[in-house]
């Protein structure tokens, strides 16, 4: 986002998979899911560090901190918090102009995206997160947002847990009629684990839809390009 919003320049370090736009893949790795390399980040010197509550380790965060340096947190949990986070950033890199008009484009687009399709009829979908163990996504899951904005039916929507594990046999008794499976732009798509469930009427019809993965899991104004992916995409089965 910083990027999004003109302040790409004044970016020293980033997290791995931090692969947009192309000059982010060209700076210093210095954070995982899993840690925080504190030593490379005192040696850039930042003057300000853009962490993710849910993802960075909280010693890490704190050590950070009490060597000085500034914290803020991105945690987006809604679709609209996007535009929010883009204002944050704008405010506090200078940049506010380029921030807001994005933000507010961005807003305006997803509210013109809810409205096309908030009354548009329900789609059984099965939302493949994974086949080695098969899994989904529930509710509090960011995935299941853009699944309720595209009026795709989710039977796992209500089950315990963000991304639960569930059993073939499951997903066959709710006979999906669409089977959505994201895949990384350097992947190429591949169903063929569900071939051998003809009972299932997506496998039946071959209704089948690959989703850009870092547009549906990145929470960025890209996301808008994920959404409407997944929207046409079961709009053409529904």
């Amino acid at each position: 986002m910083l990027f999004a919003i003109g302040a790409g320049d004044r970016v020293v370090g980033v997290s791995d998979y931090s692969d947009y736009p192309a000059e982010a893949a060209e700076l210093p790795r210095i954070a995982s899911y899993a840690a925080i390399n504190l030593e490379a980040v005192l040696a850039l010197q930042p003057d300000l560090v853009i962490a993710w509550r849910s993802g960075n380790p909280a010693s890490d965060i704190l050590r950070l901190q009490q060597f000085g340096i500034n914290v803020v947190f991105s945690d987006p949990l809604l679709l609209e918090d996007i535009a929010k986070e883009l204002r944050l950033l704008g405010q506090l890199t200078g940049q506010d102009n380029q921030a807001n008009a994005l933000a507010a484009d961005f807003s305006q687009q997803l509210q013109q995206l809810r409205a096309e399709y908030q009354h548009k009829r329900q789609v059984p979908v099965f939302f493949a997160m994974g086949t080695l163990p098969l899994s989904t996504v529930a509710n509090n899951a960011w995935p299941q947002q853009m699944l309720t904005l595209c009026a795709a039916a989710n039977p796992f929507a209500g089950a315990k847990g963000d991304y639960p594990q569930v059993g073939i046999e499951q997903v066959i008794a709710a006979a999906p009629q669409v089977i959505i499976q994201p895949v990384r732009t350097d992947f190429v798509a591949d169903f063929s684990y569900w071939q051998r469930f003809d009972a299932l009427p997506a496998v039946k019809k071959k209704q089948y839809l690959a989703v850009n993965a870092d547009h549906l899991y990145r929470t960025t104004p890209r996301t808008l390009s994920g959404i409407r992916q997944l929207c046409e995409g079961v709009e053409r089965y529904r």
